[in-house]
């Protein structure tokens, strides 16, 4: 006859082994990124499933009971294999897989033009795009790389520079001769000002630098700066660019820059690798194509070495 299977609760049971091992909830919350009140919670669940008291619950700490301490022992190591077994798995899905961050309206502009050179110089290699909008941090993530605005001082990796960040007022000819042109920098109030959400003090930036008097505030708001420079090449308006990545639409006349202004912000566009692990190889040859892409000397292959 047939056993039955158990439908395990595995979240409960997760939390469980992490917290036995530590031996509190506070420092089980910690590891799991979650609250104390959740872990207490999940406990509790587990609790009842097996019908056992697993932690013995004073006004302000938790012991485990010797039911507990037990238990503990038996499923924790189950559970590091689990992990063990799932991160084989993720290595050998993702071996020819480099894992990137990089904003939307980088790989828009910037990098997507590129990218076919370096698929046909090693076509074994994939890249997999992560384009959320959110502080980098490798851990807990898959990312192998990362293109990101900064300063340089990300946690726990290193980085390298592409180029600073300079910024100049851009618009679309059309837009541009239907305003009577600018002729000096005062003359933007002529215009309509677009906004990005994720860049939204640019005109204040630009303002201050050229010492320009003006609302900095009034005009149209977009939620990317990749919806922003759309909208200024379709007529829109004015928007701060961001010279580097728009060189390529500035050079085919999609954009112009009335002023030729070139504003240093004091950022710059990095390309940046954790250092707690270790770089593969796939990783070290598209770090190094990015920089040869600037002109920028190699960090793993000497240029003209096999890779």
């Amino acid at each position: 006859m047939q056993r039955r299977r158990i439908s395990l609760p595995l979240n409960p049971l997760r939390s469980f082994a992490v917290a036995s091992r530590h031996k509190t909830f506070t420092a089980a919350a910690k590891e799991l990124g979650v609250s104390q009140v959740a872990i207490s919670r999940q406990i509790a669940i587990l609790e009842n499933f097996l019908d056992v008291s697993l932690f013995e619950r004073g006004v302000r700490s938790a012991k485990l009971t010797e039911v507990g301490r037990a238990f503990g022992l038996e499923i924790a190591g189950l559970f590091d294999d689990l992990e063990r077994a799932t991160q084989r798995m993720i290595s050998h899905e993702t071996e020819g897989t480099v894992n990137l961050r990089v904003h939307p309206t980088m790989a828009h502009h910037w990098l997507m033009p590129k990218l076919t050179a370096f698929t046909r110089q090693y076509s074994d290699i994939r890249v997999r795009f992560d384009t959320k909008v959110e502080p980098l941090d490798f851990r807990g993530t898959h990312l192998d790389v990362a293109l990101q605005l900064g300063a340089g001082n990300w946690r726990d990796a290193r980085s390298r520079k592409l180029w600073d960040e300079q910024v100049d007022v851009v618009c679309s000819q059309s837009y541009l001769d239907s305003i009577g042109g600018l002729e000096k920098p005062e003359d933007v109030t002529k215009g309509e000002l677009l906004h990005s959400r994720y860049r939204r003090r640019a005109w204040e930036f630009w303002a201050r630098a050229t010492e320009v008097d003006m609302d900095f505030n009034v005009g149209t708001d977009f939620e990317t700066s990749l919806l922003t420079f759309s909208a200024a090449q379709q007529g829109f308006g004015l928007a701060i660019g961001q010279l580097g990545l728009l060189d390529d639409v500035i050079r085919e006349g999609k954009l112009v820059r009335p002023f030729d202004m070139r504003i240093p912000t004091g950022a710059a566009f990095h390309v940046i690798w954790p250092t707690t692990v270790s770089v593969s190889v796939k990783t070290r040859r598209f770090i190094d194509w990015l920089l040869d892409q600037v002109g920028q000397p190699r960090e793993f292959f000497k240029a003209g070495q096999p890779d």
